[in-house]
């Protein structure tokens, strides 16, 4: 069961330049909508074949997040890449929801 991290734990990773890969799990355009600082787009029926080339490192900082605290695509996406052989995965339960409530920015390409 991978381990939950929290947005403000999330946000001093970023801001310290220590951030974990981040990982959006949802479908392109919600990705294209607006998505974390720097995430990658992985949608969760893709994670199988396309995990190495993200996070080529079993034991890379992988952080996996959705839309909302009720998005149940970062869990799954989580348990993945934990089935895969990855050894440090945490969930972003809240999401871009929890994120955008607090005030902070979502990046668009």
């Amino acid at each position: 069961m991978p381990k939950s991290i929290d947005r403000n734990q999330l946000h001093t990773l970023i801001a310290n330049g220590d951030a974990p890969i981040l990982v959006e799990a949802l479908p392109e355009k919600y990705y294209a909508e607006g998505h974390l600082p720097g995430a990658k787009h992985l949608p969760l029926d893709q994670v199988k074949e396309k995990a190495a080339e993200i996070a080529p490192d079993k034991s890379a900082a992988i952080t996996v997040y959705c839309a909302s605290d009720t998005c149940q695509n970062s869990h799954q996406a989580a348990a993945a890449f934990e089935t895969l052989g990855y050894t440090n995965v945490t969930v972003y339960a809240g999401g871009k929801k929890d994120w955008r409530e607090a005030g902070f920015k979502l990046e668009t390409d």
